[in-house]
């Protein structure tokens, strides 16, 4: 049996506490008004492009007004050449005539220059307006994020358990209860994020642009998507994937129990039955579920990659998560039966899901930039423009990086190897769903500070404490499964 130790349960505990700390504080020096935004932006903190300053939009402005008013005088002078030659011609008018065009002239200027200080003033407020929604969206940015990236890593681990159970593989039930454990962060994760869909629902912050009435009555697209795009039916929904992938976790796991307790090979039968009708529910749900909680927050965009490629992205992570729980554990003196092979198979998975989530990657980007189509290439060069470090570092993580560590055979069997190629990876697809939730909810006043790293130490936290509390409550060993001596005496 597996021991809880003090000081992992008392390092979740700070991780968590730290964690709830920060996010608190991020949302309290969220910005409340514009004139917050103005102190910001003239501080020159708080965003990673700059937007332009009050100082910076006068001066545009003046200069705006100055072309005007050039422009104004060309037209005024060859008015009133025009008009004094007509004077000439009219005997005993000029002067009248001229006067009439002075009086004209000065009224010209002043309705000219009201007109244009009067716009340069509404776009400045409407610009401060717009970026005091995304500074408000963003610790809200950061909790989701981090939220969604770990309830995925549990969904993840559950579709390759799944995976494992009807494809009656040989190798890797010596790690069930490991990936039993993870998956069971499944059911406060997924409770965390639909509390958080809930909260966009309510309005409490603009993550969901098509949740917004106004938007919508403005948006002959978004009218369009509405039979989709609602709230209550984007609830439901959710309900319905979170409850399926719940579900199939709370029997699998309790077939599993029952297995080691009574040797009775139905339950083995249950789970293949229960594994395979769940890979064609998880399918779906996965596809529509990336829809609907990522892609949704760009409304004006799609791709048909989009769902393989937010599943290669998580399940990647998913599998980290279980090599680097086992290696752990081993290093503990747990997981006596766990040996150099299986450490292999796990980071050949960890390599070859890194190459799939590069291809879906390559593959989304190159079609939508080669075809140049301006509403679709639009995603991409936002992103290339406002976030380029980490939309290209984040390729450099979860693909050039695992490939230079874990394509050696003897790599995969080092544990310090397979940890630093784990721990970059897992960094690298954080970095992933943050770009695919930031731009169209923070727009360019991203960067990572406070909010982002205290939401990942609080859900680490979280994560920790219920996976290990899990791992402690059975033995780490599946005794009664069918093919477990093969999977004890597994060798590569």
């Amino acid at each position: 049996m597996y021991t809880f130790s003090s000081k992992l349960k008392n390092l979740s505990f700070i991780l968590m506490l730290l964690g709830a700390l920060g996010i608190g504080y991020g949302f309290f020096t969220a910005p409340k008004n514009t004139q917050d935004v103005e102190a910001i932006l003239a501080s020159g903190h708080g965003e990673h492009h700059a937007a332009p300053t009050q100082d910076e939009v006068e001066k545009a402005g003046q200069h705006v007004i100055k072309s005007v008013n050039e422009g104004v005088n060309k037209v005024e002078d060859s008015t009133v050449e025009t008009l004094k030659a007509h004077a000439e011609s009219v005997e005993g008018k000029s002067d009248s005539i001229a006067s009439q065009v002075e009086v004209a002239q000065d009224e010209v200027k002043k309705t000219t220059n009201h007109e244009v200080a009067s716009d340069v003033h509404a776009e400045h407020a409407e610009h401060l307006a717009h970026v005091l929604g995304q500074l408000q969206n963003k610790p809200w940015a950061a909790l989701y994020v981090a939220a969604l990236f770990f309830m995925l890593i549990s969904l993840g681990v559950l579709a390759f358990y799944a995976i494992q159970h009807a494809a009656q593989a040989g190798w890797s039930p010596v790690l069930f209860r490991v990936m039993e454990a993870i998956t069971s962060y499944l059911v406060p994760g997924a409770i965390i994020v639909y509390v958080l869909l809930v909260l966009s629902g309510l309005h409490f912050n603009h993550l969901f642009i098509w949740m917004d009435p106004n938007v919508v009555a403005h948006d002959e697209l978004l009218q369009r998507k509405s039979g989709y795009l609602n709230t209550p039916f984007f609830l439901i929904r959710s309900a319905i994937y979170m409850g399926g992938w719940i579900l199939y976790r709370h029997f699998s796991r309790k077939n599993s129990l029952a297995l080691d307790e009574t040797h009775d090979a139905a339950y083995y039968k249950k789970n293949f039955k229960l594994s395979a009708a769940f890979l064609v529910f998880f399918l779906v749900s996965e596809s529509m579920m990336s829809w609907d909680w990522i892609m949704s927050v760009d409304p004006h965009w799609f791709s048909t990659l989009f769902g393989w490629y937010v599943f290669a992205s998580f399940v990647v992570s998913g599998i980290t998560v279980i090599a680097l729980v086992t290696l752990y554990l081993k290093s503990k003196g747990y997981l006596e039966h766990v040996n150099n092979s299986h450490f292999h198979d796990l980071a050949k998975f960890m390599f070859g899901f890194s190459v799939f989530w590069t291809y879906l990657w390559f593959s989304q980007f190159m079609l939508i930039w080669y075809a140049n189509i301006p509403e679709e290439v639009v995603y991409f060069k936002f992103r290339i423009e406002y976030y380029n470090l980490p939309f290209f570092g984040m390729v450099v993580m979860n693909f050039v990086f695992p490939i230079l560590m874990l394509i050696n055979t003897d790599f995969k069997r080092v544990p310090w190897i397979i940890s630093m190629a784990g721990t970059v990876i897992l960094c690298g697809h954080y970095l992933d769903f943050h770009n695919m939730i930031f731009p169209a909810t923070v727009g360019d006043q991203w960067f990572i500070g406070v909010s982002e790293i205290s939401s990942i130490l609080f859900f680490a936290g979280l994560f920790i404490f219920v996976v290990f509390t899990t791992l402690a409550k059975q033995p780490l060993l599946p005794k009664g499964n069918p093919l477990i001596e093969e999977s004890k005496h597994f060798h590569y």
